[in-house]
């Protein structure tokens, strides 16, 4: 069985991961979307706001996709969900220098892994959630780059 795990903090999840969601999903028999604790990136969200917004869009994409939180390394949370494969996004040259580092040490601690890339699709390759954040704090549109559901909540977090 394939199992990608397609990892991030999606602070909060954009209309850029979910175009990878939707391409991963035909890559595997289930995808496992982990949900990164990171509180040095100062999220916006909860973990649980955070799960819940990915559920919630992840619904209507495809019935083999779960969400799992996790804090510990990445290459831990993979063996922990049985994912043979890890799934990144890339968005431009700077993503994919940090990325192959990564993929590099996450080799070396397990070398039975397999890190996939996507590249991003055109149209969502200047999406970034910090940016996103950024727009809404300053009340521009955001419209064009996350869900209604998530503009929502981004917009009820930040305006209140």
């Amino acid at each position: 069985m394939r199992v990608g795990l397609y990892p991030g903090t999606f602070d909060p999840v954009t209309i850029g991961h979910t175009d990878i969601i939707r391409r991963a999903v035909n890559l595997v028999d289930k995808l496992v979307i982990g949900v990164a604790i990171n509180n040095d990136k100062n999220p916006l969200f909860t973990l649980e706001e955070r799960v819940a917004l990915i559920e919630t869009e992840s619904r209507s994409i495809a019935s083999n996709i779960i969400v799992h939180p996790f804090e510990n390394l990445l290459i831990h949370c993979a063996k922990d969900v049985g994912a043979n494969i890890i799934i990144r996004g890339l968005r431009a040259v700077s993503d994919f220098e940090y990325e192959f580092q990564m993929v590099g040490m996450n080799r070396s601690l397990d070398s039975s892994i397999e890190t996939v890339f996507l590249m991003a699709d055109a149209q969502h390759q200047a999406v970034a959630s910090r940016l996103v954040k950024e727009i809404a704090r300053l009340k521009g549109d955001i419209s064009n780059f996350v869900s209604e559901n998530v503009s929502k909540a981004i917009n009820a977090k930040v305006h209140s």
